[in-house]
């Protein structure tokens, strides 16, 4: 396994929450809640197991490609589905990090912007990477030309 993310062990934890917004709250909404969330998460967390996060909205765009479920257009849940992906040195951590005083009153705030309720799962992490730089691309089709069967 390549570090994408720096300083996560081999055997760490990502867990994944997947929020769909009720449609009387905006991206703005979920966006402000899940700012403070986080921002609680780092600075009571970063020393106890956490190691990093991103959100990431539905641009609706679905990948005719890499898609092999028909050929959709457009993803119905575009602007109001959301993804929160964290990182952490174990699954005991994060779940300490859930119990704290701190942490349950702004989750029940992003909760409040769910029509899904909510279910996190936790993943072990099987393979991260970077791209390659250009003079490494370079190298690896290279060899990929002379030793490939």
């Amino acid at each position: 396994m390549s570090t994408l993310i720096p300083n996560f062990p081999p055997d760490g934890v990502v867990t994944v929450n997947r929020v769909i917004l009720k449609p009387e709250f905006t991206v703005d909404d979920l966006q402000e809640r899940v700012a403070l969330l986080c921002e609680n998460v780092k600075t009571y967390h970063s020393d106890t197991g956490f190691i990093g996060g991103f959100v990431a909205l539905n641009s609706g765009a679905i990948s005719n490609e890499g898609s092999t479920i028909g050929q959709a257009v457009q993803s119905p849940l575009k602007g109001r589905e959301a993804l929160i992906v964290t990182f952490w040195r174990s699954f005991e951590d994060h779940e300490r990090s859930h119990r704290s005083e701190t942490f349950q009153p702004l989750f029940r705030d992003v909760l409040a912007l769910c029509e899904n309720g909510n279910e996190e799962i936790a993943y072990e992490m099987l393979w991260s990477g970077a791209a390659y730089s250009p003079e490494e691309a370079k190298a690896a089709r290279e060899a990929k030309e002379r030793f490939a069967a």
